[in-house]
């Protein structure tokens, strides 16, 4: 079997490829939907994949793999690695999660974030307490049945008096959300008032969901060193997961290893970092030195699956524990996520729950948000949605072949135009 060609669109918002072979057979790979500036990457690495066994991963990898590097630009390495399993999978004519060791477990446990799949809980009003409680209660009435819920806290969602810096300035006519993600955040060393409003939201959320919910946050990246161990050492009577990202973390090139050892030693409460890092060298030092307790490495950022359960393998040594990331990976990263999960040693608490639709991003866009994962239509892109459900927190792992989704052609003509030639 060869690989013939590598085709890109961007689908429903999810910029995603689609690698073909000689043996009629596809693969499927999937970025975040914020990354479509990452499509000259899949010109560049497609000469150097066209023309070699599929089946061959690591060896096909080799030849691209050093040219990603931490988020974003291990993404497009993630894709093409994630098509690859999809493809040998269907060529055995087995799920992937059989080529990657074997499943150690039936159903995945599953985390949700800020997005939201059925209904309107992912953006609250405001960043009040009573606004975060609210958003605690719609949560509780998904009808996934949710055990883990992840929320913003610190520099996600400072306002000014509540650290001791200035706002960046705004490019005119730029969202946020590419590429520099967190650069119009106000972030630096939090005030008394900032560090009392992000313990009143923990205490608000707390109040709604109890003991029988567990609670995580993402709290940055770029909070000072003392500011997230005053903050940290504040939490510890909450019983919480994790708090995530406090230093550097999500499009920070590097990973500040000192500073989180230092964090962690002084906290009980678990320190999380590593969605931007890339490949398993990136986790490394981190690792080593026992400076978090828990890593959320990326499957479409990492390097792929494979690359995601060395990482898990390693981590469960130094009794490091993981809960993979990845809110904004589409149907396809959702997929995968599934099938790799299923295979992680008992290190693996959940993974974040994927958008399988571009999410809202105001509360106006969100009264209007009417997706439901639970009544997949004619006209859906992808066929296999409904192996993705969430029942009581899990996702069941399903037994077809390769990452379980395949297209729906019809609806994909449809959808791109007669010129298309993603399909050809």
């Amino acid at each position: 079997m060869k690989i013939t060609d590598l085709k890109y669109a961007v689908l429903e918002g999810f910029p995603t490829i689609r690698i073909t072979t000689d043996f009629g057979i596809y693969g499927l790979g999937q970025i975040a939907y914020f990354k479509p500036y990452l499509e000259p990457l899949f010109k560049l690495y497609k000469p150097y994949i066209i023309g070699r066994d599929p089946t061959n991963v690591q060896r096909v990898l080799l030849r691209i793999r050093r040219l990603g590097g931490f988020k974003p630009w291990g993404a497009a390495v993630s894709a093409i690695e994630i098509a690859l399993w999809d493809i040998a999978g269907k060529a055995a004519g087995i799920p992937t999660y059989k080529l990657l060791g074997g499943k150690v477990r039936d159903r995945v446990r599953v985390y949700t974030t800020r997005n939201a799949i059925n209904g309107p809980v992912a953006i609250p009003k405001g960043n009040k307490p009573e606004d975060f409680a609210e958003m605690a209660k719609a949560r509780m009435k998904l009808p996934e049945g949710f055990t883990i819920m992840k929320f913003s806290l610190a520099a996600n969602i400072m306002e000014p008096g509540t650290v001791y810096a200035e706002p960046h300035d705004k490019i005119l006519g730029i969202h946020s959300g590419p590429i520099a993600y967190h650069a119009f955040h106000i972030t630096g060393h939090m005030t008394e008032v900032g560090l009392k409003h992000s313990i009143a939201i923990v205490e608000a959320i707390k109040s709604v969901v109890g003991d029988k919910i567990g609670i995580a946050f993402d709290c940055g990246p770029r909070m000072s060193l003392a500011g997230a161990m005053q903050l940290a050492k504040a939490l510890e009577p909450y019983n919480l997961l994790w708090l995530e990202d406090m230093l550097t973390g999500d499009y920070t090139p590097y990973n500040n290893v000192e500073s989180y050892r230092l964090l962690s030693e002084s906290t009980i409460v678990p320190i999380h970092t590593g969605e931007q890092v890339y490949l398993r060298e990136g986790f490394r030092e981190l690792l080593e030195k026992h400076a978090v307790d828990v890593i959320g490495p990326d499957p479409e950022d990492v390097g792929g699956i494979a690359e995601l359960k060395w990482i898990a393998e390693m981590a469960d040594l130094y009794d490091v524990l993981i809960a993979p990331h990845g809110v904004a990976n589409g149907p396809v990263g959702l997929a995968a996520a599934v099938q790799v999960s299923s295979t992680l040693p008992n290190n693996f608490i959940a993974f974040e729950m994927s958008n399988t639709k571009i999410p809202p991003r105001t509360i106006k866009e969100e009264a209007q948000y009417k997706y439901d994962l639970y009544k997949p239509t004619k006209k859906e892109l992808f066929n296999g949605l409904d192996n993705l459900k969430v029942v009581n927190g899990f996702i069941n792992v399903t037994d077809k072949p390769g990452l379980g989704i395949s297209l729906n052609q019809e609806a994909i003509s449809e959808y791109l135009g007669e010129d298309n030639k993603f399909l050809d």
